[in-house]
Order: structure tokens, then sequence, then C-alpha cells
């Protein structure tokens, strides 16, 4: 993995005061946009991180992954455009595609966030931030003190699950994968959720024998089932082998990576992805010294306030309530400007206003940059179903719209929505080009818009979006 170079220090007692308004320990795109939405509201913060300014997300997940991935999407995409994949005669130039990322990146060099850091008027202090009191942090043995309000955005670390031998076989995780610029000749990969489906595409693109194991009966088994099931057979067309309903048992590192399976069999492999889940980063945050438990997740009101406190918040995915960047971002202005306007004795809204977290329960978006890229939003129809709702489903294949047939040749597309009453509570889309279409769905059900009212949005002749025309038309609309 890279080194880290973290170009201003920022020590603890180079600060000009260790008295601010709000103090945010963890630095990544949460505790940013909370820093900086409470200093737009008035107060001072101060950010506290040990690692690079701009967290996991720049570094180490969204940014760097994605940009691994798009440039396998863009051959893909040529690939499946008669004149444009006769042009494309070359493999991907991989150390290129490296280099790509590593911009991206900034080489691991987080001096740009610093800078924006400054330039938004928000303190930087370095350092591991431990809790040591009521609205008290101690980093670098100086200790901060808040006026208002702690808030917690130390978010997640990989999850390795107690198989013999794993933890000491120094196994990938994303950090590693999305890091790397040695490419393997055989990845095992342990998982099959994002971050595993994710990566599987990007190391076969770039030369790898990935062999993808997952323990039930599909990858992606938080999507729709359909969605899943094509995912899947995607990655064995690229090359992927794909073994469901297997766990791993033991792991042995020497020259090559053994890997023992729950049927018997062994698997070989130069390098290992643990990609099953995560845990938060709270075992040493000293919550222990406020009456919190250790290595908790930590549970928030719609404030983002921890519950049994009055002072101590919590945002992103360190509260598990929905662990994606995007949402911890939406997470953190809330918060920012709640904790702003507590401070100055100002009332609060409700739920969708400002002041209340409410999207990240059932309007959650998402995006997979596999290949074909799957996007979905709201509730799967499973979820709406175990959630009480009275549901209905259509699906439509996007490939037989005007648009899909222009955008690619044989275009494996298809999008579904689920229906309870005339509202639309979840929606999903799998295909080439799809990413960008998932936010008309967001919309939709966060303004939670009559059936009869959406079938007016007419979407654009000839654009993948006539989709929608094609899924509308099997509901009734009044």
């Amino acid at each position: 993995m890279p080194a880290i170079r973290p170009r201003h220090d920022h020590q603890p007692q180079d600060l000009p005061t260790t008295t601010y308004d709000v103090i945010v320990v963890g630095a990544g795109p949460t505790g940013e946009n909370v820093a900086d939405y409470a200093v737009r509201g008035g107060l001072s913060a101060v950010l506290v991180e040990a690692e690079l300014v701009g967290g996991e997300c720049s570094y180490w997940a969204c940014m760097p992954s994605k940009a691994l991935l798009r440039p396998i999407e863009a051959l893909s995409d040529a690939q499946r455009v008669g004149g444009a994949r006769e042009a494309v005669t070359g493999p991907l130039d991989v150390p290129a595609v490296f280099a790509r990322r590593d911009s991206f990146t900034s080489g691991w060099d987080d001096a740009g966030q610093v800078r924006w850091a400054e330039s938004a008027g928000i303190a930087l202090a370095r350092g591991a931030g431990r809790l040591t009191g009521v609205k008290t942090v101690e980093v670098g043995g100086v200790t901060l003190t808040a006026r208002h309000a702690v808030v917690l955005c130390t978010g997640t670390r990989a999850a390795v699950p107690p198989v013999a031998g794993l933890a000491d076989s120094r196994p990938w995780t994303s950090r590693e994968a999305t890091s790397s610029s040695e490419v393997p000749a055989r990845l095992a990969v342990m998982g099959g959720g994002v971050v595993g489906v994710e990566m599987a595409f990007a190391w076969q693109a770039l030369g790898s024998q990935v062999t993808l194991l997952e323990r039930s009966e599909r990858v992606l088994a938080g999507n729709e089932p359909e969605a899943g099931t094509r995912i899947m057979q995607a990655l064995r067309d690229r090359g992927v082998e794909v073994r469901t309903q297997v766990s791993v048992t033991k792991v042995v590192r020497d020259t090559a990576v053994t890997l023992t399976l729950d049927d018997g069999s062994t698997l070989e492999a130069d390098e290992v992805l643990l990609a099953v889940g995560r845990q938060p980063r709270t075992d040493d945050l000293g919550l222990e010294t406020v009456g919190l438990e250790p290595g908790s997740w930590l549970t928030v009101d719609d404030t983002l306030r921890v519950e049994g406190t009055d002072w101590l918040y919590a945002a992103g995915d360190v509260n598990h309530r929905a662990l994606l960047t995007h949402m911890g971002k939406y997470q953190a202005r809330v918060a920012g400007t709640v904790i702003a306007a507590r401070a100055q004795g100002r009332p609060l809204g409700g739920a969708w206003s400002q002041h209340a977290a409410t999207a990240d329960h059932r309007v959650v978006p998402q995006a997979v940059f596999s290949d074909p890229p799957l996007t979905a939003v709201g509730l799967t129809e499973a979820a709406a179903r175990k959630a009480g709702l009275d549901v209905r489903t259509v699906s439509y294949d996007v490939g037989s719209t005007a648009g899909g047939s222009l955008y690619a040749d044989d275009n494996p597309g298809w999008a579904q929505l689920v229906v309870a009453g005339d509202r639309l509570v979840g929606a999903t889309f799998l295909g080439p080009g799809v990413t960008e279409m998932v936010h008309a769905a967001t919309v939709a059900i966060v303004g939670e818009v009559p059936l009869q009212r959406l079938w007016h949005a007419v979407p654009s002749y000839p654009t993948m979006s006539e989709v929608w025309l094609r899924l509308l038309d099997q509901l009734p609309h009044g």
C-alpha cells in the first residue's frame, strides 16, 4: 500500500486555542461536512485526524476504486458499439490505469484537502482523538474542549471473521485492493458484496485470474435477485470463477495463500481480498469514559445525536444507518446545521427538514460500478414486503427501448420498479450507462410523486430514460 503523505503537521500544540464550539473526530467526507456546516452556521470547529484529511473515500475507497473501474467501463462501452469495437484493438494500458488512479488520490498526499479546510476556516489537529469525558477530546497529549458538541465521524474498517489463519495471512482489504500497483497472478475474493464484486471486475480486467467466494446463492444479495443473478453471470462471462454457497474455514500463507473451503476443497492464490463486511472504528475512542461501549456501533436519533447524550453526535458509517459516503455527507449536513441551530437557540424542524436525517431510512441510492453497472434506490421488493407494504413490481429490458438499443448493441440492461399504492418505493437499473439514471427515481421517491403525476414526466427520445415510459405503462395511473 502506498505511503501516507500528510504534508502539514498541524499538531495540537500549534492550535490557536484548545476550546472550540465543535470538535469533529475524523476528517473524512462526513467529518469535513459537519465542520463546514457548523462553521457556515456561525460556530468554530476543529477537525481531528490521525491519517489523511479526506478519509477512506478519497484515498482507499470511492475515488481510487472508481478510477480503477472507469477505464474498464469505457473500454467495455466501446466494445458494445459496432464501429467503435473495431477501433478498439488493444488491451488496457495497466500502468496508465494505475497512474490515472494515483492522480485522483493526489499520490496519497492530503495537502489539497488541508488547504480546503484552512480556506473554510476550520482548524486541524493531527493525531488520534480520544474522548476523556463530557465535551473533551485528547489528541497528542493536548485536551480539546467543546462548548457545544463533539461529533464522531471515524467510519469503519474491514471486518476480519474468525477464520483460522486468516488474520495472519496478511489479507488484502479494500485499502490494498484499491491502492496496489502490482497485479497478482491469482486473486481470491472472499465476499460477493459491492467491494468484492467491483474489485473482482477490476482485477480480472487488469490481468488477475480471479476466484470469488460467496456464502449465499448469489452475489449482491441485498439487491433484487434478478440483478444479482445477471451480475454473477457477467462475472463468469469475463472469466471470473464464482463459487456460491461456500465458506472459507482456514487460510495459510506460505509461498502462496491456500484457502480451505467448507466443501473440503482447497484454493490457491497469490493474494486474498477480504470483503465480508465492515466494523466500526470505535474501539479506541474513549467511549467508556462517557458510558458507552468501545467497539460498538453508535445509535443516534434523526438529528444524529447519540442516544442518552445532549452533546455527542455520530455521523456517517459509524452509526450504521447507511454505510455510503453520500449518505454520510447527507447526515453531516444535518448534524452541522442542527448543532448550529441548537447552539443559537433556534427551533428545529421535523422529518424532511434540514434538521432531520430522513432519507437514510428508506431512500438510499447506491451505484455498483460492475460491468454492466447496477444502480438502485429505495426498497427491494423483499424489503418492502418485510416492512409490511403491499407492493407490486414491473420490469422491462432497457435494450428493448430505442435509446437502449442505440446506446449499446445487444444491450443487457434491465429495470424494475417497486410500487406501493400510487407511490414508487424502489427502483433498480442494470446496464451500461445507467448510473446517471437513478437520481430521477430518488427524486420521485423522496418527493412522493403520485403515479398519475409521474406519468406526465415525459422522457426525451431516444434516450435510455424511455424505459420509464415502458415501466409506467404497465401500471394504472388514473
